[in-house]
């Protein structure tokens, strides 16, 4: 049984000036903790689903995914700076500190946000919301955890973020 401790976030932002749209993620994985990038997680379809959306194949490496994501004018971060969290459990998630957006507001054309799951939309609107007053977009989450969601199904609901 893994326990319960504090976490800072472990690695920065990915967005450029021409970023217009920004999906958030709650707080990393182990796995992408350990890779020090986005949805690390092989059963994440995260990657897969992004491809998909943009008709491109599914980036392998670090480099391709960032390339993939600034290409379409993406900007990717999570709600939560530091928190307690055992292992990736996002149930888990107590003693939270909340990212502040303004460095990728202030440094892009970010004007849409997008969160992946029910957490990530919760954890905004409660403590990122009332800076930024751009309201996001809940969308399914593209964790394994949710088996409710087929690929397909992923996909009906994310394209709202290719318009």
């Amino acid at each position: 049984m893994s326990s319960s401790v504090s976490i800072l976030h472990p690695f920065p932002p990915l967005f450029d000036e021409n970023s217009r749209t920004l999906i958030l993620g709650s707080f990393p994985s182990v796995k992408s903790r350990e890779q020090c990038f986005f949805y690390g997680h092989p059963q994440n379809r995260f990657w897969r689903l992004t491809a998909m959306l943009f008709d491109e194949e599914v980036p392998q490496s670090i480099e391709e995914k960032k390339r993939l994501i600034l290409r379409h004018n993406l900007a990717l971060w999570d709600v939560v700076h530091s928190c307690t969290i055992t292992g990736s459990s996002d149930s888990s998630i107590k003693n939270v500190v909340a990212n502040d957006l303004s460095p990728i507001l202030n440094g892009s054309e970010v004007d849409r946000i997008f969160a992946n799951g029910t957490l990530a939309h919760k954890l905004y609107m409660k403590h990122i919301f009332p800076q930024t007053g751009i309201e996001a977009v809940k969308l399914p989450s593209t964790s394994p955890a949710n088996a409710a969601f087929s690929l397909d199904k992923l996909l009906e609901y994310w394209k709202i973020i290719t318009r």
